[in-house]
């Protein structure tokens, strides 16, 4: 299963090298949609990625719109936000599904959401939280759909390699 992973207007490097990481170990397909809070040479981004940026396929657009022209078909994309009604765990993810999430202060544009709200999903969390930080989402989105579809495409058993977690 491949999901792709868009990002608009993301603001804080660590978050998009964190997200890096993330898809290159899911085999998900990186959106940056700009502008962007940082340069894609910053070294904060950089490490955030560790050694990973070579596994991960990471396509550039000047817009939302510019993104949804190319790939949008009806049924492909979800919006991730705190104003969402619908929570993430209840839509049924399938192969090339594009997650959208917004940018770590102000999250995804008011239209944006107004005209796809029923594409519109939440994490949910206390009342009093704001909302999770922007690659703890992803991931946190990325495995409901990955586990929701047996994590095809993925290794699952555990072989001890001496290495990480």
């Amino acid at each position: 299963m491949k999901l792709n992973i868009a990002l608009v207007e993301p603001e804080i490097p660590q978050n998009t090298g964190n997200i890096v990481r993330t898809c290159a170990a899911t085999g998900s397909v990186l959106h940056l949609v700009r502008p962007l809070g940082f340069e894609v040479t910053d070294k904060h981004l950089k490490r955030a990625g560790l050694d990973y940026w070579y596994l991960t396929d990471i396509r550039y657009y000047d817009s939302v719109e510019e993104l949804m022209d190319k790939y949008f078909t009806g049924d492909n994309f979800y919006f991730l936000s705190t104003k969402a009604k619908k929570i993430y765990s209840e839509a049924k993810f399938n192969d090339g599904d594009f997650l959208v999430f917004g940018r770590e202060t102000r999250g995804l544009p008011e239209p944006l959401l107004e005209k796809y709200y029923d594409r519109s999903l939440r994490i949910p969390m206390i009342d009093e939280a704001r909302s999770l930080n922007l690659a703890n989402s992803v991931a946190l989105t990325v495995y409901e759909a990955l586990r929701q579809n047996g994590f095809d495409g993925l290794k699952t058993g555990g072989e001890l390699t001496g290495r990480g977690y």
